[in-house]
């Protein structure tokens, strides 16, 4: 057993399976058998993950090269882009306008208050162009994040990780302010990751 710690995060190594605590969360990665789980699981796998990936709390900040967010979902009425007339610029985290960290500032524990800017304990920023998933298809979404090319190279356990120390991305499924979280749970949706890794990343397209 091999113990890792960085800032926050503790992370305990057994063979392939770990497990990561991180602003109270506690998952696990362990992938499933090669060769375990069918074309079909996996594509269930696949429209769960959609699910996350197309809900307001994950595709409002997976927007294109406008470099806008969005603001969307049951508590704010009427689909818009972010107030403020705010854009993140190339940068992704506003440093051509002002800065993303203006407002979501970089500590935790105050996102009970309705409508103010989320905070977590890292930068607040955009995800990457080529991780668009605003208003995207499923098929468009699930091709980008099998793709190499458009993921950050990463392969199933590698995206199962980005999910585990990513504390924007936990916020997700623990919003505060009476947003809506996003669907399943971050262990589930980990779990489904592996799943759809490891059935071979099917998409319906195929």
């Amino acid at each position: 057993m091999r113990i890792f710690r960085t800032g926050t995060l503790a992370i305990v190594v057994f063979l392939t399976a770990f497990t990561v605590w991180a602003e109270g969360e506690n998952t696990i990665i362990n992938p499933p058998a090669e060769g375990s789980i069918s074309r079909e699981e996996g594509l269930a796998a696949w429209a769960r993950i959609y699910d996350v990936t197309s809900h307001p709390r994950c595709s409002n900040c997976h927007v294109g090269a406008a470099n806008t967010p969005m603001w969307s979902g049951p508590t704010y009425g009427k689909t818009r882009p972010h107030g403020m007339n705010i854009t993140a610029g190339d940068s992704r985290i506003g440093a051509e306008t002002l800065l993303c960290s203006t407002c979501h500032v970089e500590r935790s524990g105050l996102n009970d208050i309705p409508h103010a800017a989320p905070q977590v304990a890292m930068a607040w920023q955009l995800a990457p162009v080529e991780a668009e998933w605003f208003g995207k298809s499923s098929v468009e979404i699930c091709e980008q994040l099998r793709d190499p090319g458009r993921n950050g190279g990463r392969d199933a356990l590698a995206l199962a990780s980005h999910l585990d120390h990513d504390l924007i991305l936990h916020w997700a499924w623990n919003p505060g302010g009476g947003r809506e979280p996003a669907p399943y749970s971050l262990q589930e949706h980990i779990d489904d990751v592996l799943r759809w890794g490891i059935a071979g990343f099917p998409c319906a397209s195929d």
